[in-house]
């Protein structure tokens, strides 16, 4: 079976920096759009950044300018480039993809199992 991990998440100082990392494994044929969300308690789930299999990428507005979302095709990766961090960033982050499997022809949506990052003041 697919899954996503991520890695990288803990606490850092505001305006400090912090790099995520998520991988697919499994019997992974094919990667559409890749993705990072994050949920903060209390708060709905909000897309983070975006990044599509021709390289597009979206941002939320609050962290343009300071994250930066990335892949590496041939890994399976997703990554997200965090600097600047404030309070405000502080969340679970989760990764999120669109993918083929060789176990499942149609597109299917998956998540990792989410990785905490807390920013302190």
């Amino acid at each position: 079976q697919v899954q996503l991990v991520e890695s990288g998440g803990g606490l850092v100082q505001a305006g400090g920096s912090l790099s995520l990392s998520c991988a697919a494994s499994g019997r992974v044929y094919s990667i559409n759009t890749m993705a990072w969300y994050r949920q903060a308690p209390g708060k709905q789930r909000e897309l983070v950044a975006r990044i599509t299999s021709g390289g597009k990428r979206n941002y939320t507005d609050s962290v343009k300018g300071r994250f930066t979302i990335s892949r590496d095709n041939a890994k399976n990766a997703v990554y997200l480039q965090m600097s600047s961090l404030k309070p405000e960033d502080t969340a679970v982050y989760y990764c999120n993809a669109f993918l083929l499997s060789y176990n499942d022809p149609s597109y299917s949506e998956f998540w990792g199992q989410g990785t905490q990052v807390t920013v302190s003041s």
